[in-house]
C-alpha cells in the first residue's frame, strides 16, 4: 500500500465487495454475482497499471471500475426508494 493506485483500487473493491454482501443477504437476489467480476478485475487491471508506470491508463481503468459500478449494479443509500 505505497501508491495512490494502490489506495484506490483497494476502496473501490471494500466498496464492491460491501455492495454483494449487502445485496447477497437480500431474500430475493437483484444481480447475478457475474456482475461484479468486471469491476472486480477492473480493480486488479487499473492498479497494476498505475503501479507499473501508466498512470493515465489505470486511472482510466479505475474511472471505469467506478462508472460501471453506479451504471450497472446501481446501488443506493440506505432508507432511499430503489428507481428501478
Amino acid at each position: 500500500m505505497t501508491t495512490a493506485f494502490d489506495w484506490l483500487s483497494v476502496a473501490l473493491f471494500s466498496a464492491l465487495a460491501l455492495l454483494f454482501l449487502i445485496r447477497s443477504a437480500q431474500p430475493e437476489p437483484r444481480d447475478r454475482m457475474i456482475a461484479y467480476l468486471p469491476p472486480a478485475l477492473g480493480c486488479m487491471v487499473g492498479n497494476q497499471l498505475g503501479n507499473h508506470d501508466q498512470p493515465l491508463w489505470g486511472a482510466i481503468v479505475l474511472i471505469g471500475v467506478a462508472v460501471y459500478i453506479v451504471r450497472v449494479l446501481k446501488p443506493t443509500l440506505p432508507g432511499r426508494p430503489n428507481s428501478d
